[in-house]
């Protein structure tokens, strides 16, 4: 049952292969023209929650146009971006752990072992919580391939 819930999971994300890039365009996920939709990844890990980031408080890495919430969150993503930056390029954690790069919503996200995680939805963070550890060791391998064709 669990196999046929996973499987039905993926098909519902290849469905959304449709509006996925391929990494070499964009290693880091944007959409609206910046990284993680505009969303503060500071205030993940300090209030717990997404906050939308200000215009007022941006800053350039890897390529990409990083919103914050507050001047102190740009400073501390300035002094350590790698702490921050969601992984799998900010891309869905759930369907990097098959392989596929797909879009993520800032809503649907996970601060797990101090490193932040987003699902494509709200749904398939559910899904992707039942077996973590799994899906993160198995994303971990098709991230490290796919960085690799860069």
């Amino acid at each position: 049952m669990r196999t046929l819930h996973r499987l039905l999971i993926l098909l519902g994300l290849s469905m959304a292969l449709m509006g996925c890039t391929s990494l070499s365009d964009k290693p880091i996920y944007n959409d609206q023209g910046y990284a993680v939709t505009g969303y503060d990844v500071v205030a993940y890990f300090t209030d717990n929650k997404a906050v939308k980031g200000s215009t007022a408080f941006q800053t350039e890495y890897q390529g990409s146009q990083w919103l914050f919430a507050t001047k102190q969150h740009q400073q501390q993503f300035e002094q350590s971006p790698e702490r921050y930056i969601p992984q799998y390029g900010g891309y869905c954690a759930y369907a990097m752990s098959s392989g596929f790069v797909v879009s993520s919503d800032p809503q649907a996200f996970t601060v797990y072992q101090d490193k932040l995680y987003l699902n494509y939805s709200l749904s398939v963070r559910e899904n992707w919580l039942e077996n973590k550890t799994q899906f993160i060791q198995e994303a971990d391998g098709y991230w490290q391939q796919k960085v690799a064709k860069n």
